[in-house]
């Protein structure tokens, strides 16, 4: 479907796919396997000095804060290239869009100044904590951290973790109860701004995790900790709304970034069966070797189809309710299959570090977790057409 973009958006798309491959994905190796984190950090700024220069930078954020303006369908098809490296989005700007986007519709002119114009520029970054260890994070209900409104502050006492990125964040937006009394559970929570600089943001860790051996994923304590209660986000009890809103989206970035992880461990899988010699063939002549190839390029074809069609609704306005969950979990299926079978036509060389598949492979079994599990984004999607009009099908 490529063929079929406006000339801008094709010239666009492919100054992005020559930044991805020919510096972002060389520099995989001090940024994520390199035993120097200074060097990793002098070569990520590097980085995103390159993009600014090239004018590749922030470029789906509104252009009203310092963004590119692109239209939500363009940077879509943008994101599918830059997720062919996972530190593509770091390199780029795009992985503050989602918390931009939140505070783009929802801060304050003193939040915007002091939170979103240097989290837009790539001076900061953020976090968002939502999940906690003692309930079950595919039920956001049950969220038992607290804020109080004591005087011109918020009090906040819980814990969370998997807040990504804590260690090196400016700032986490917290969604605690502060309204317990409420009519409706959804209208229990609010989302709070808390620089992590402040007394009692306490990260306990960094939590490894099958997709991230740097210990990307942080647990906080928030002991008694104090902000002033400007740093609401939004209205009172909207909490649900707010997070939503920055959910929704992401799962459509999420989706594209892995078919660009799936497109490249799939040229990966095509290169090894061109070059590699057994059993007085090369692997391309065994049978085996070309359904692998075969069926992960039509669920990569799949999956991408089905994501531009949820983006598609997107941009119309539509909820896409059905459409983002049927992405979400076929997507991380789809992920792994790939990145599994060209894991096996690398043989033993796919286990190891030295291609990006072993890492690829742990992150697929992670994405079928984030941002809700598949088993809730299938629920979601039966209930839905289950009671639905056949005239509302996605395909009707």
């Amino acid at each position: 479907m490529t063929v079929h973009l406006r000339p801008e958006l094709a010239e666009l798309r492919a100054k992005m796919k020559d930044f991805i491959d020919n510096e972002v994905i060389p520099a995989e190796p001090d940024l994520m396997y390199g035993k120097d984190p200074l060097k990793a950090a002098d070569r990520m700024e590097a980085l995103k000095a390159e993009a600014k220069r090239r004018d590749l930078w922030a470029l789906g954020h509104p252009k009203e804060i310092g963004g590119g303006g692109l239209p939500f369908m363009d940077f879509v098809y943008l994101n599918e290239v830059i997720g062919r490296s996972e530190v593509g989005q770091m390199a780029v700007g795009t992985v503050s869009m989602q918390d931009s986007i939140m505070l783009h519709l929802y801060a304050s002119d003193e939040q915007r100044d002091r939170f979103l114009k240097p989290l837009v520029a790539g001076e900061v970054y953020p976090s968002v904590g939502l999940t906690e260890p003692e309930v079950a994070g595919s039920d956001p209900t049950q969220m038992q951290t607290t804020a109080v409104l004591d005087g011109d502050h918020w009090v906040i006492n819980g814990h969370k973790w998997f807040t990504s990125g804590a260690q090196r964040a400016a700032f986490t937006t917290v969604f605690a109860k502060t309204d317990p009394d409420a009519p409706s559970k959804y209208a229990q929570f609010s989302s709070i701004i808390v620089p992590t600089d402040t007394p009692g943001y306490d990260i306990v860790r960094a939590v490894p995790t099958m997709g991230s051996t740097s210990g990307d994923h942080c647990e906080v304590y928030y002991r008694d900790v104090r902000v002033p209660k400007e740093n609401l986000l939004g209205d009172r009890g909207a909490g649900f709304l707010i997070a939503q809103k920055r959910l929704g989206p992401g799962r459509i970035f999420h989706c594209m970034r892995w078919l660009g992880q799936a497109q490249r461990a799939f040229e990966l899988m095509v290169q090894r069966a061109n070059t590699r010699y057994a059993h007085g063939s090369l692997l391309r002549e065994k049978g085996e070797i070309q359904r692998y190839v075969a069926e992960s390029a039509a669920e990569i074809q799949a999956a991408r189809l089905m994501t531009l069609d949820a983006a598609q609704a997107m941009d119309r306005g539509d909820e896409a309710r059905v459409e983002i969950s049927l992405i979400k979990f076929w997507g991380a299926t789809m992920l792994h299959n790939v990145v599994d079978r060209a894991i096996q036509v690398h043989g033993a060389l796919g286990v190891t570090a030295d291609t990006p598949l072993e890492k690829m492979y742990r992150d697929a079994r992670y994405a079928r977790l984030y941002d809700g599990p598949d088993e809730v984004h299938r629920m979601v999607v039966a209930r839905t057409l289950l009671s639905a009009d056949p005239s509302s099908y996605p395909w009707a």
